[in-house]
C-alpha cells in the first residue's frame, strides 16, 4: 500500500467521483423520494437488500482469511489468548458504561413523562414476533450457537462468531504444520487479498444500496412517526453523539489520536451505515482501514468481528434509555434497585446482538421479558420509529468497535505509531487513497 506522507496535500478529485459524496446524495434523493412518493420509495427496497446481501456474501471468507493469517503468523500462541482476554475486559467495561449512561440520561431528561399510555390499549400483535425471538434467546443458547454443525456450516450461515471460532482453530493449527503450514498461510493470505478486491468492487455500488434502503425506510415508515416521539429520538441521538465525543473521545485521546479526525477517516463507512442502517455492510472495509491505521492483523481480526456481538455501545445506550422511556410512558414506577436490576439484566441480554437492523429491538424485548414491572406490549410504542433509531445504534456501534481496535493494539504494543500519525494527519486523503486502491 502506498503511504501518504505527513506533509502531502489532499488529492483533488472531481466531487462527483468521491464515494462519500455519492452516498450522501443517494441518501438525500432516497429520503426525498420516500417522502414524496411513499409507494415508489417502498418499491426501492430490493436495491438496499441486494447491496447488503452482496456485502454479507463476503464477510465470512474475509474474516476467516484475516484471522487465520494473523494468528498463523504469530510465533507466540499465548498472545492470542492474552489479546482475547484484554478485548473482552475492555468490551465489558465500555458496554457497562454505555448502559449506565442511558440509565442516567433517562432519569434526567425523562423523555417518556406525560405520555400517560394505557398498555391495555396497545396491540400486542405488533411486537409478537420480537417477543417470540426474545424468548428464544438465552446466554447458554448464545454460547452453544457459537459452535457450528460443521466446519463449512459456519460459512453457509455467515455467523460471525462461528466463523471466528473456526478461524481461530485453523490459525492455531497452521504453525504446527511446519513448512506445509507456511504454504497454507500464503494461500490464505492470497485469497484474502482477492476477497478484499471483490469488496472494493461491491462498495462502489454503495450509493445505489443506500438510495434503495433510505427510500424504503422513509416510504414505509414515514416521517410522521418521528414527530410523535421526537423527544425520545433527539435524546437518544444526542446521548450517542456525546458518548462518542466525550467517552470514546477521551479513550481515543489516551490512545494517541483525535476522535474527530478518526471520524473523518471513516466517513465513507459511516455514511454507508447511515443509509443501510446496518454496520455489517462495512465490516470487511473496516478491517482494511484499521490495518492501514497501524493496527496489527491479529488484533484487527479478533477485535472487530468479536465486537460486532459483544461491544455494542449504541445498542446498550438504547436499551436502558428505551426501557426507562417505556416505564415513564406507561406510568410504571421503578425504584433505584429495580433500575440497577435492569442494568444487570441488560448486561446479559445485550451480548450476542449483531449489527443487523432490528437486533437492538429484539434485545430490548428480551430485557423487558425478564422485567415483569414494565408491560412488554408497550414495545408497540417504538415499532414505528425503530428503523430510524437503528441507524444511530449502528453508527455508534461502529465507532466504538473501531476505537477498541486501536486501543487493544496499543495495549499489545502492536500499533504502528508512524502509520497512525500519517493517517490522522490527513484522514480524508488517506481514506480516499485506500478507497482508490480497493477498486
Amino acid at each position: 500500500m502506498t503511504a501518504i506522507p505527513q506533509d502531502a496535500p489532499p488529492t483533488h478529485r472531481p466531487w462527483y467521483s468521491i464515494l462519500y459524496v455519492q452516498v450522501l446524495i443517494a441518501i438525500a434523493v432516497g429520503a426525498t423520494l420516500g417522502w414524496a412518493f411513499p409507494a415508489v420509495g417502498t418499491a426501492m427496497k430490493p436495491l438496499g437488500d441486494a447491496f447488503i446481501a452482496l456485502i454479507r456474501m463476503m464477510i465470512a471468507p474475509v474474516i476467516f482469511c484475516t484471522v487465520v493469517h494473523g494468528i498463523g503468523s504469530m510465533s507466540d500462541m499465548k498472545k492470542v489468548g492474552r489479546i482475547g482476554i484484554k478485548t473482552l475486559v475492555y468490551f465489558e467495561l465500555v458496554s457497562t458504561l454505555a448502559l449506565a449512561i442511558g440509565l442516567v440520561v433517562a432519569n434526567l431528561v425523562k423523555p417518556g413523562s406525560g405520555f400517560n399510555i394505557d398498555p391495555a390499549t396497545l396491540d400486542p400483535k405488533l411486537v409478537s414476533s420480537y417477543v417470540t425471538r426474545a424468548h428464544e434467546d438465552s446466554v447458554v443458547g448464545h454460547l452453544l450457537a457459537i459452535i457450528p454443525n460443521s466446519f463449512f456450516d459456519a460459512f453457509a450461515k455467515g455467523d460471525l462468531l462461528q466463523v471466528l471460532l473456526v478461524a481461530i482453530l485453523t490459525g492455531f493449527a497452521i504453525p504446527r504444520l511446519g513448512a506445509l503450514g507456511e504454504r497454507i498461510a500464503a494461500v490464505i493470505d492470497g485469497a484474502g487479498k482477492l476477497f478484499f478486491r471483490i469488496i472494493g468492487m461491491i462498495v462502489r455500488v454503495a450509493p445505489i444500496g443506500a438510495f434503495g434502503a433510505m427510500a424504503f425506510t422513509v416510504g414505509a415508515y414515514g416521517v410522521g412517526a418521528l414527530w410523535n416521539l421526537v423527544e425520545l429520538i433527539l435524546t437518544f441521538y444526542a446521548t450517542s453523539i456525546l458518548f462518542v465525543l466525550l467517552v470514546l473521545g477521551t479513550i481515543a485521546h489516551f490512545a494517541g489520536f483525535s476522535i474527530l479526525r478518526f471520524i473523518a477517516y471513516i466517513k465513507d463507512e459511516l455514511l454507508i451505515v447511515l443509509g443501510t442502517s446496518s454496520s455489517e455492510t462495512v465490516l470487511p472495509h473496516m478491517i482494511q482501514k484499521m490495518e492501514r491505521l497501524g493496527a496489527s492483523k491479529a488484533v484487527v481480526g479478533l477485535v472487530i468481528p468479536t465486537g460486532y456481538s459483544f461491544n455494542l455501545d449504541g445498542t446498550n445506550i438504547y436499551m436502558t434509555l428505551a426501557t426507562l422511556f417505556l416505564a415513564q410512558a406507561t406510568n410504571t414506577p421503578l425504584t433505584l434497585g429495580q433500575e440497577l436490576g435492569i442494568l444487570a439484566i441488560a448486561m446479559l441480554t445485550s451480548k450476542g446482538a449483531s449489527g443487523v437492523t432490528g437486533a437492538g429491538f429484539v434485545t430490548l424485548a428480551a430485557t423487558l421479558a425478564i422485567v415483569p414491572d414494565i408491560p412488554i406490549q408497550a414495545l408497540a410504542i417504538l415499532v414505528g420509529i425503530d428503523k430510524f433509531m437503528s441507524e444511530c445504534r449502528a453508527l455508534t456501534n461502529l465507532v466504538g468497535n473501531c476505537v477498541a481496535t486501536v486501543v487493544i493494539s496499543r495495549l499489545e504494543h502492536e500499533l504502528d505509531e508512524d502509520e497512525l500519525h500519517q493517517a490522522m494527519a490527513h484522514p480524508v486523503a488517506t481514506g480516499e487513497a485506500l478507497e482508490r486502491e480497493a477498486v
